[in-house]
């Protein structure tokens, strides 16, 4: 029995949430990887005004499909590391469902090609295009809402300074991206998208970093 007065016993044991901080970081490692390497092995394309989506047609496109739907669920893993985390007066389900509505709209891009340059429009084309755009949204709306979250948890106030306006810079990149259409698309793109997993990957982080302090106060 809990005595009168003292804190409440976290719900989730410290160390799932652990795990699945692990699982996001290294879905993220992979994406970047697996990016990394595609750019090395489609020297054809133009990494300046080539977009991601053109790296999934042809020679290694299944590589980055895998990274595509490893990210996928590493969104959800991390969304629900810190639902389980933050205390429940902090806790929403609207930001883990934004990030499952992500990875969802990041599975189906990965295998709806885009429609190629020059070539009629087709219905793939227009769902990868919604899809894609989708994701983005969901995403950057996501981490905006889990930010704001953050404020109602004492352990992760201080982490609302960086995570709302980075969220915020994230959110209004992607709009610059859809309506700067003389931007490199490619560059721009990816520049958006390194926004974005940079935020998860300090989110990943820090959840990791707290849930493993939390799991040695227990054992101590």
């Amino acid at each position: 029995m809990q005595p009168q007065g003292a804190a409440p016993s976290p719900t989730i044991p410290p160390a799932s949430s652990v795990r699945l901080a692990n699982f996001a970081l290294a879905s993220l490692a992979a994406f970047v990887l697996a990016s990394l390497a595609l750019h090395a092995l489609r020297p054809e394309l133009d990494p300046v005004r080539s977009q991601m989506s053109l790296y999934l047609i042809g020679k290694g496109g299944h590589l980055l499909q895998a990274a595509y739907c490893g990210l996928s669920v590493g969104m959800v893993a991390l969304a629900l590391g810190l639902y389980r985390a933050l205390a429940p007066a902090a806790r929403s389900a609207a930001p883990l469902l934004l990030f499952a509505l992500a990875g969802l709209s990041l599975t189906v891009t990965a295998f709806a090609w885009m429609d190629m340059p020059g070539v009629d429009r087709t219905v793939e084309g227009l769902i990868h295009g919604v899809s894609a755009q989708a994701a983005f949204l969901f995403a950057t709306t996501g981490a905006i809402l889990q930010a704001l979250r953050f404020g109602h948890d004492p352990a992760w106030r201080g982490h609302r300074r960086w995570a709302l306006p980075w969220a915020l810079a994230c959110f209004g990149a992607v709009w610059v991206l859809a309506l700067w259409r003389e931007a490199p698309r490619g560059l721009a793109q990816k520049a958006v998208i390194g926004l974005i997993l940079g935020w998860m990957a300090v989110a990943a982080w820090q959840l990791r970093t707290q849930a493993r302090a939390g799991n040695a106060d227990i054992l101590t």
